[in-house]
């Protein structure tokens, strides 16, 4: 019987590695935080939800925004402010307040923008090996030579200014830790990204005014970026604009955790959310 087959999960995947944290001591855990949860490129809302799934069982309140130019059958002609305006519209929408506001990858440039317009209604912004940008920046900037003209010769070669990552380098980036199989499951839910908001530089001066508090989770087996570089990768570079900032590490790359351990993915969030 596999981990999650044990204590009720009800994923199709034989590798995933699950523990009952929300089993244990429940009575032991402080109130019910409110996550709402931000995917990034190559992605859409149903990234969280295994994850999610783990938090509510943890007695949670979860959301996962569907943001502007990503899902099924949707408009791929989509900027930024797009995309800001959809995550901030759904938390206006359903009056959230006190919010753990989490981005994972591209997700953390919405995550600084949504910040701007809803300051007043988060209470910790949690970045998930998440671009994190500096005034005046795009995520492009903080992407290697090599791979941005990489990416740039996808973007030429679409019909509707997309990248579409091929498997090989999907697999080696962003779930090098997956099994093959699982590696091509999620690969198989990807869609075309939207090239414009990757290029697009932000104004960042109000976010970098904020005193909101802020977690950076970084797990340590990430090849999206480059490990523990200068120039680019995700900590300390990136984490290290956050000023001062809470640090969560654990052991995975940029995607397969979602699948195959969603349970200590959840733990991790929810030990960079918590008071």
């Amino acid at each position: 019987m596999y981990a999650y087959e044990q204590y009720g999960m009800n994923w199709n995947y034989p590798y995933v590695n699950t523990y009952p944290i929300y089993e244990r001591h429940m009575a032991n855990y402080p109130p019910a935080l409110t996550f709402v949860l931000v995917h990034g490129s190559w992605a859409d809302a149903s990234f969280w939800d295994e994850t999610a799934a783990v938090l509510r069982q943890m007695g949670h309140i979860v959301y996962t925004p569907e943001y502007a130019g990503h899902g099924v059958l949707t408009d791929k002609n989509v900027t930024h402010g797009m995309i800001t305006k959809s995550v901030v519209d759904f938390i206006l929408a359903h009056n959230l307040q006190q919010i753990i506001l989490v981005g994972h990858s591209f997700g953390g440039t919405v995550v600084q923008k949504v910040a701007e317009q809803v300051s007043n209604r988060i209470k910790r912004l949690v970045f998930w090996d998440a671009f994190v940008l500096n005034d005046g920046e795009s995520a492009s900037d903080e992407i290697p030579p090599a791979a941005l003209g990489f990416f740039q010769q996808l973007r030429d070669s679409s019909k509707d200014d997309t990248i579409m990552l091929p498997f090989a380098f999907f697999r080696d980036t962003f779930v090098n830790v997956a099994p093959l199989d699982v590696a091509q499951l999620i690969y198989n839910k990807i869609t075309p990204e939207p090239a414009k908001p990757l290029f697009e530089k932000l104004d960042l001066k109000k976010f970098y005014s904020l005193a909101t508090p802020r977690s950076y989770v970084f797990f340590t087996q990430d090849n999206v970026l480059p490990q523990y570089s200068s120039e680019y990768g995700w900590h300390p570079h990136m984490s290290g604009r956050l000023g001062l900032f809470r640090y969560i590490q654990g052991s995975s790359d940029h995607m397969s955790a979602t699948k195959m351990d969603p349970a200590m993915l959840a733990q991790k969030i929810y030990e960079a959310g918590r008071d």
